[in-house]
């Protein structure tokens, strides 16, 4: 799946709807059925740790410099700041049949799981 139209975009919203989160820019969307890491150069954040939702909402308004999916492997979006929110797709790290979908216009009719 190519992800790169959100390259050079920013993020406009971080949307926590009760069991999932949703990641918003101009018009792709990206919606995550399992929490990703936010890693910064010195240290990361996991679900349910101290200040993690506050450090995915402090991205908005940042653009994207780089974004990888890779199919069994991992979701990665990096943003110009350096902070990286980084997704496992491992089967090991995957709670169940889907980890997410993407939509480039940000429409369900086209959103592909993953």
């Amino acid at each position: 799946m190519d992800v790169s139209a959100i390259i050079g975009e920013e993020l406009v919203a971080v949307e926590f709807v009760e069991d999932y989160l949703q990641l918003r820019f101009a018009a792709p969307l990206f919606t995550l059925y399992t929490w990703p890491h936010v890693l910064f150069p010195d240290f990361s954040l996991a679900y349910g740790e101290p200040e993690y939702r506050n450090a995915l909402c402090a991205q908005i308004g940042e653009k994207v410099e780089a974004a990888a999916f890779e199919e069994g492997d991992a979701l990665t979006i990096e943003f110009e700041n350096g902070t990286v929110f980084g997704l496992s797709l491992r089967e090991e790290d995957v709670d169940g049949p889907e980890s997410g979908s993407y939509s480039e216009t940000g429409s369900a009719v086209d959103a592909q799981e993953f």
